[in-house]
């Protein structure tokens, strides 16, 4: 073995990574300024990608196992943390791109074509590791993404697309929650029987308002209808079905009340660490799309409606992803079946005690 030490420069590859900077414009008799940034900025995003990439890895590590070790949920929640923070970090560096200027973009802007940010497989994996369906993609030209990548890269990225993703293995982990019935206490029975008193209160407050007229009473209470429908297609098996075919659901029913019942007893010690983690995926779906909303805006300061490097429709591209391409909306959407902590079904004492670290799941 050497004995020879690192120093900090070979230890980090400095020599490898200062010199991947290369400047199309240097075939160029003035070499173009800002491209540099343009550069190193990116080169940025990638080494980000590459770390998310790693924490992603590590948490589909801990969930590809059907029993899931609980101590393993404070770790997934840091590593969610991690990737989160490197996401704002992300975020910010757009502020960085938008101090070169729209002309100064345009001196080497042609030299880009037809390079583009579309071709980056490190964020289709990071996109396909979480979650994303091939099917709820926004085509690009009419071609699938990995038309766009060389052989290496799509046959990485179908491995991420064709392997089980975090929403994958979150939902099949959230479908083995224990807790919620058993011979003593049926909890959603207490729920809903909860959400009737909380709606019938709520349409006796209409019928007594002097201030509403007939007119106005009764769409109020139209409205309460739709209400009641809206908490019984959670709980009707046949009625979430349809909405799972439709597509307006995707994750499944059994899972979906795991979800709930994990957000309405979050302060249980037992459940705090998973109401963490679903936290955490709501928060890094709705940063992947603040990232790309923040590049849908740039992409339009810099290029206005021209057409992109890669051949894209340039901002409007970016922002027809921002809906089509979310992942966890359905635990987002969940807050619609929130009800206030003093309408909560009291769970009963042996119950109580699971829910305090006192329960080992066999």
């Amino acid at each position: 073995m050497s004995t020879k030490k690192p120093t900090y420069s070979n230890y980090l590859q400095l020599e490898k990574i200062l010199d991947a900077q290369k400047r199309s414009s240097e075939i160029l008799d003035k070499p173009i300024h800002d491209e540099m940034l343009f550069i190193v900025i990116h080169q940025i995003y990638e080494l980000w990608f590459k770390q998310i990439i790693h924490e992603i890895d590590s948490i589909i590590f801990y969930f590809n196992n059907p029993k899931i070790d609980e101590t393993n949920i404070n770790t997934v929640v840091n590593r969610l943390n991690r990737i989160h923070d490197i996401q704002k970090i992300a975020i910010s560096q757009i502020d960085i791109l938008k101090s070169m200027t729209p002309m100064d973009f345009l001196e080497f802007r042609d030299l880009l074509n037809p390079a583009s940010g579309f071709q980056s497989m490190q964020f289709r994996v990071i996109e396909n590791a979480l979650g994303l369906k091939n099917d709820d993609r926004i085509k690009f030209s009419k071609q699938k993404y990995t038309a766009y990548l060389s052989e290496s890269e799509a046959l990485l990225a179908e491995k991420y697309e064709d392997s089980k993703s975090i929403f994958d293995l979150v939902e099949s982990w959230l479908e083995r929650t224990p807790f919620i019935e058993s011979e003593e206490f049926n909890f959603w029975q207490s729920y809903k029987q909860s959400i009737k008193n909380m709606l019938d209160s709520d349409i006796e407050i209409i019928n007594k308002n002097s201030n509403l007229d007939d007119t106005a009473k009764a769409e109020q209470i139209e409205n309460y209808k739709n209400i009641y429908q809206n908490y019984d297609s959670l709980f009707e098996n046949s009625q979430y079905e349809k909405l799972l075919k439709s597509g307006a659901k995707r994750l499944s029913q059994k899972a979906s009340l795991a979800a709930l019942f994990i957000m309405l007893y979050r302060d249980e010690p037992i459940l705090q660490a998973p109401f963490k983690l679903l936290t955490k995926l709501i928060d890094i779906d709705q940063s992947l799309n603040a990232w790309r909303y923040g590049h849908a805006l740039l992409a339009q300061r810099m290029i206005g409606t021209k057409i992109g490097s890669g051949g894209s429709s340039g901002s409007k591209y970016l922002k027809r992803t921002l809906e089509k391409h979310s992942i966890f909306d359905d635990y987002v959407n969940l807050s619609t079946y929130l009800i206030p902590k003093s309408a909560l079904p009291v769970l009963p004492e042996t119950l109580k005690e699971k829910l305090g670290y006192y329960f080992i799941n066999e």
